[in-house]
């Protein structure tokens, strides 16, 4: 199912990004990223922060493709969103 198929359902809204918002998303995961791999925070906290990373690059993709996920369900739209792109 295409991305338009999932905004004609509802599940995503159209959204404009900008630049700075695509950067910081960037930087948000690249901070995770590395914050997750520190051995004095707990497995469950680490696998927190690393999922928080996947998020924000998934927010990268459907945002670049002019989308967002609503709210409901919104983590899981995000995540499962790459299954209607090409780009992946």
């Amino acid at each position: 199912m295409s991305l338009a198929q999932w905004h004609k359902n509802g599940w995503l809204k159209a959204h404009q990004s900008i630049r700075h918002e695509i950067s910081d998303l960037f930087e948000i995961a690249r901070r995770d990223i590395s914050d997750s791999s520190a051995e004095d925070l707990s497995p469950d906290w680490r696998f927190g922060i690393a999922y928080n990373a996947a998020l924000k690059l998934c927010s990268i993709l459907l945002r670049a493709e002019g989308f967002q996920a609503e709210k409901n369900l919104n983590h899981y739209r995000t995540t499962n969103a790459h299954e209607s792109t090409r780009i992946l």
